[in-house]
């Protein structure tokens, strides 16, 4: 093992680095089912490699290996059959026919999509004793109904486990619940901190740039923010207990409540609802997000949406004026700033957004300007990018052919990107998960830098805070639940408890 590779029969040779933390977590979840929490870009797939060919050499049982989406399904399927030397490696997507599938799990190790693969164990098309090892990539995703928690139970008590990602989340239910749902014995950490990390990493300059609403946008959000405390108002008289604390979440606590207590109440909840969501995508994204946002919901029937668009002069008044401000141009102050960033590097840049319509807002504000920018989404229904031109999207971006990738979340999770040094966050994200992820695109190879765009006296601002606090969460969460493991305290019971 001094050739500083990897060495195994069947892994290829002189192909994966030796890396002691690599060795370290793999040796130790080789026996028990475990949870590896590795920062983005250290090699959680290396890892997961190391675990196969020891399962596999024992000729025990073939490999199972899960990932969420299929461009990084074929992501895994393209790594293993470059590195491990074996013939049958199969791959099994809601895109192959029933008769493709049926040959395709034969193979001794697959890589497959999670609801097809629960829809074909409820088939009775796969043998659950032909895998010894399962192993679940962003393993973050094994709550509630996600077919994780399904395709577990089938295994957690007969084949060896691995879960993977990034961080774990910061709410204790939640962290107990992929725990329990995947019969984990032992969580394996490490952090950009960890002394066995620390040479292989490179640091991150983090930079948080804040910029001001201009007068136009400031007019408009004070519509909005009297269209929803009119709702705030009507809601308390009618006798529902609300904070001042105008956030999404607790109007979405209290939505099952209102509907069989205090029906009274569904048509100013609902208006709230909508009235929040179009404010948020107001402050963070602009107006064009807004007015598409306006448009969509308009075209829909639900409680409500009379009122609000005919009715309301508040929120009629915020259409008006958002009309008006994209006649003159104006679409969100983050975007001067954003076009000052980009004109002074010469490097690749990755932009991450939340919201579809900015994706465009963005792509085609960079191509006025002349950069070559291109647009990574996910397909959803009939819109969006079909599996194939996410792949090729992203193998244009790896070549320098593409200078920015202009991103939702379906750039965030485990897509082996490339080498970015810069990462930009057109929008805040609350979840500890989603900030680790994005953030780990950069500072793999070289130092790397991260802009976060942040409009004041915006949801960006209330975001920027719930997120830093998760992230601190986060960070002690596998030590919470590891001393717990430890102690065989961690029951199934008290995870439903806590959740229910």
């Amino acid at each position: 093992m001094e050739s500083g590779y990897y060495e195994h029969k069947l892994i290829k040779p002189n192909s994966i680095e030796l890396r002691d933390y690599q060795v370290n977590l793999a040796n130790e979840a080789k026996n028990e089912n475990s949870l590896v929490v590795l920062p983005t870009g250290l090699g959680k797939t290396t890892i997961a490699l190391q675990i196969m060919a020891h399962v596999l050499s024992q000729n025990k049982g073939g490999v199972l290996l899960l990932a969420p989406t299929r461009v990084l399904v074929n992501q895994h399927f393209d790594f293993l059959k470059e590195n491990l030397l074996l013939d049958d490696i199969g791959i099994v997507t809601g895109e192959d026919l029933i008769n493709k599938r049926k040959k395709s799990w034969m193979n001794s190790v697959v890589c497959a999509t999670p609801e097809i693969t629960r829809n074909d164990l409820e088939r009775n098309m796969i043998d659950i004793d032909q895998f010894s090892l399962v192993i679940f990539d962003e393993a973050h995703r094994a709550v509630g109904d996600y077919a994780y928690t399904g395709i577990a139970r089938h295994f957690k008590e007969k084949s060896l486990i691995l879960g993977m990602t990034a961080t774990l989340p910061s709410e204790k239910v939640k962290a107990t619940e992929i725990i329990v749902s995947l019969g984990i014995q032992n969580i394996l950490q490490r952090s950009d901190e960890s002394s066995d990390v620390q040479p292989y990493i490179q640091k991150t300059n983090t930079e948080w740039i804040m910029v001001d609403l201009p007068p136009e946008m400031k007019a408009i959000q004070k519509c909005l923010q009297i269209a929803l405390d009119d709702r705030y108002t009507t809601l308390r008289k009618n006798g529902i207990q609300i904070g001042q604390n105008k956030s999404l979440s607790t109007l979405l606590r209290i939505r099952q409540y209102v509907l069989t207590q205090n029906r009274i109440s569904a048509k100013p909840l609902f208006t709230a609802i909508r009235i929040t969501y179009a404010l948020n995508i107001f402050e963070a994204h602009g107006i064009t997000s807004f007015l598409k946002f306006c448009d969509r919901t308009k075209a829909k029937k639900g409680v409500g949406i009379k009122e609000l668009f005919e009715k309301d002069p508040n929120f009629m008044r915020a259409i008006e004026l958002a009309n008006f401000a994209k006649t003159q141009g104006i679409e969100h102050s983050k975007l001067p700033e954003l076009q000052k960033i980009i004109s002074s590097v010469n490097d690749k840049v990755l932009i991450f957004t939340s919201y579809r319509d900015s994706v465009n807002v963005i792509n085609d504000t960079l191509q006025k300007m002349g950069i070559n920018s291109e647009i990574l989404i996910g397909k959803a229904g009939e819109t969006g990018l079909k599996q194939q031109k996410q792949i090729e999207t992203v193998q244009r971006f790896r070549d320098g052919l593409t200078k920015v990738l202009v991103a939702t979340r379906v750039g965030e999770e485990g897509l082996d990107i490339s080498e970015v040094n810069l990462v930009i966050f057109y929008d805040n994200v609350p979840s500890s998960i989603r900030f680790v992820q994005r953030k780990g695109r950069t500072g793999r190879k070289a130092q790397g830098r991260l802009v976060v765009l942040i409009a004041k006296d915006t949801i960006d601002q209330v975001y920027y805070h719930i997120g830093q606090r998760k992230i601190k969460s986060a960070k002690l969460m596998g030590d919470k639940l590891s001393k717990k493991l430890e102690n065989n305290d961690l029951s199934s019971t008290e995870s439903l408890d806590s959740f229910l």
